[in-house]
């Protein structure tokens, strides 16, 4: 067994670990989690619309009914006045039966308006009441997911911890030399920084290498470092 069999196994546990990382991150219950959130975030405004809406109807339902309170007060102390009997001028107490007349017009208008806001308010509260139930139901989609989330990134976390060992332990197998050129490798390209050659074959880029190529690496100890001619990596040979 040649010094570079060692570091290839290290690489079929990282390419592992990669691997298991991306599935974490890519976990197809995460995107529905994602998507689910935003449907809640996009109701949450509507809400907020329905609410804003909600307090300028109640603004302006306090608005008239403090009116109303008003001039209700003003047609009692008329009607008081009129009726008891401190003036007997006739002038004075026509004035009087117009000034209630006229205020009570002014609280039929003002009643007639509440009533209109009342008849707006039924459909924001409903709109309401709907958008609660749906971001109720939401809420339980949420629930759900964030709990099959939980079991599924539970169950990777293992595998990838118990990977982790092995790695550990496999890597104490490796020259101590061999590190630098392997990560630097790895890192240039996407992960994988030594290959097997199988025939013609580099296993890293999946092209076959020259017949010049091979039979120079043929001739050369098994121990000796060997790049790709195509790729760049390193490759191992039986």
């Amino acid at each position: 067994m040649s010094r570079w069999e060692p570091l290839l196994a290290v690489q079929e546990l990282d390419t592992h670990l990669d691997q298991l990382a991306h599935r974490l991150q890519s976990l197809p219950v995460r995107t529905e989690l994602a998507r689910l959130e935003e449907q809640m975030v996009a109701l949450d405004g509507k809400m907020a619309d329905v609410d804003r809406r909600r307090g300028e109807l109640d603004r302006e339902q306090r608005r008239l009914e403090d009116e109303i309170a008003s001039f209700q007060t003003r047609v009692a102390q008329a009607d008081k006045q009129l009726y008891s009997g401190s003036t007997n001028n006739p002038r004075e107490l026509q004035a009087l039966q117009d000034d209630i007349a006229s205020l009570q017009r002014r609280v039929s208008k003002l009643e007639d308006d509440e009533l209109e806001i009342m008849e707006l308010l039924e459909p924001v509260d409903a709109a309401k009441a709907a958008l609660l139930e749906d971001r109720s139901a939401l809420d339980r989609a949420g629930e759900s997911l964030r709990a099959q989330l939980a079991e599924s990134e539970a169950e990777i976390e293992a595998e990838l911890a118990t990977l982790r060992e092995e790695r550990t332990k496999a890597a104490t197998a490796v020259d101590e030399d061999l590190w630098p050129e392997y990560d630097r490798l790895r890192s240039r390209f996407g992960g994988i920084g030594i290959a097997r050659l199988v025939g013609l074959t580099c296993q890293g880029c999946h092209l076959a290498l020259s017949a010049v190529e091979i039979d120079r690496i043929r001739h050369l100890s098994l121990d000796d470092p060997v790049n790709c001619e195509e790729c760049g990596r390193l490759l191992v040979r039986s």
